[in-house]
């Protein structure tokens, strides 16, 4: 998801996205110990989504973007 769509949910919904995201980074990690995982991009591309969030999620706290 790219950022422009991202700034459009609100806060509320950014932290519950955050939420589902943090736990398929857990799973992700899980299957990773198991040596199941086929994808392992799939977990840097989940964190730098997390950090995405997080710093727009900043911005609109802090009122510097809309």
């Amino acid at each position: 998801m790219k950022a422009v769509e991202i700034r459009n949910f609100s806060i509320e919904e950014l932290r519950k996205k955050e939420k589902e995201l943090r736990k398929e980074l857990f799973n992700l990690r899980f299957q990773i110990a198991k040596g199941e995982l086929q994808n392992v991009k799939r977990v840097k591309a989940v964190k730098k989504e997390i950090a995405r969030i997080l710093t727009i999620i900043t911005e609109k706290e802090r009122g510097i973007r809309s």
